[in-house]
């Protein structure tokens, strides 16, 4: 809807001017962003002659190249592949009307906003410029006084933050069993399709390989995968070919994925922004979905958070195999203090590896 929202009055808009120069420029943080943004632009101008393209990191750039000669009416891209390309010359931005900055918050994290700057100085500044954020907070109100001249703010439901469509619970379990809840709800057959959300790239993978030996179908995306892998396992999720996608939150940012029966927080997010974000992957399009949290002690005050600022009501799960127990929080000066002896021992007790 988000993306409807700005694409079908651009389309509308260049239906009148089809020169195949750049006019419409989106930029997004993220690799799958940037194709499901394409793809978006592609379905809403199927019977028209409007030209959509997208480039992004982490593959050949000589293809991207190559589409871009033919002549590109939007263009959508992420900030580092779009600024190496303007600097070789193969992009040129003078005739852009209209520039979109999509995911403006997701932007700021990750310290994109240094290569934005230097691709709007490549853009008339005579421009509509649109910048969607899924928060508002004092640096995305910086940055817009910054892009945006005696612009307007437009609010979707701001007094509402999670939907009525998702069904929220929450289970309260030790951190070493979570993994063995996590394969028991698998088992439920009313769990179809599921996103599982991670804190880290070494977390997915540890997760992902947990899955793959009890013979569960599944893809992982982070940041370290490379983009064909990111694509393939998108692709083979949406497409049903795995039930379950392990994802951190950069890369799963924005990533529609219809008809998704279930969200999982393996791990609790840091604040309830992200929380809302995670959730919001499923119960959409008025499809009801479930969200659930598996949350360890030291998760606790954050989960309190959480509930305390959403609307609805997030149910807990007392009757399963494995109720919570461990109730020590563990200093994080100790935690790194283990962490350094345990890596020691190893060392101390490891065999020299056969080349």
């Amino acid at each position: 809807g988000k993306t409807a929202a700005f694409a079908l009055p651009l389309i509308n808009n260049l239906l009148q001017n089809n020169n195949k120069n750049i006019k419409v420029l989106v930029i997004v943080p993220t690799r799958e962003l940037a194709i499901q943004v394409r793809d978006n632009f592609r379905s809403y101008a199927i019977n028209t002659n409007l030209k959509c393209s997208v480039i992004f990191g982490g593959v050949n750039q000589a293809s991207q190249v190559a589409v871009l000669k033919k002549g590109v009416d939007i263009l959508v891209a992420t900030p580092g592949r779009l600024l190496d390309l303007i600097k070789q010359k193969h992009v040129r931005l003078e005739h852009v009307q209209t520039f979109v900055l999509d995911e403006a918050d997701t932007m700021l994290d990750m310290g994109f906003i240094h290569d934005v700057r230097k691709i709007a100085a490549y853009i008339p500044q005579k421009k509509q410029t649109i910048m969607l954020s899924a928060t508002i907070t004092n640096a995305v109100k910086k940055l817009a006084s910054e892009f945006l001249i005696n612009y307007e703010t437009i609010k979707v439901n701001p007094e509402v933050l999670t939907v009525d469509a998702i069904d929220q619970s929450v289970y309260f379990v030790d951190k070493v069993n979570k993994a063995k809840l996590l394969l028991d709800i698998l088992d439920d057959e009313a769990v179809k399709s599921v996103l599982v959300f991670v804190r880290t790239k070494h977390g997915a993978n540890k997760l992902d390989e947990i899955l793959r030996k009890r013979g569960i179908k599944c893809g992982v995306i982070h940041g370290n995968k490379s983009q064909n892998a990111r694509i393939a396992a998108l692709k083979g999720f949406k497409a049903g070919m795995s039930k379950v996608l392990v994802a951190t939150d950069i890369a799963a940012r924005g990533i529609d994925i219809e008809k998704l029966s279930h969200v999982i927080n393996y791990e609790m997010p840091e604040n309830v922004e992200t929380y809302v974000h995670r959730i919001g992957r499923t119960g959409r399009a008025g499809v009801s979905g479930s969200a659930i949290s598996l949350c360890a002690f030291d998760e606790k005050n954050t989960f309190r958070g959480i509930e305390k600022t959403v609307s609805q009501s997030i149910t807990t799960i007392d009757e399963h195999s494995y109720p919570m127990n461990d109730f020590k929080i563990v200093p994080k000066a100790n935690r790194f203090r283990n962490k350094r002896n345990s890596q020691n021992k190893s060392r101390r007790f490891s065999r020299p590896q056969k080349i």
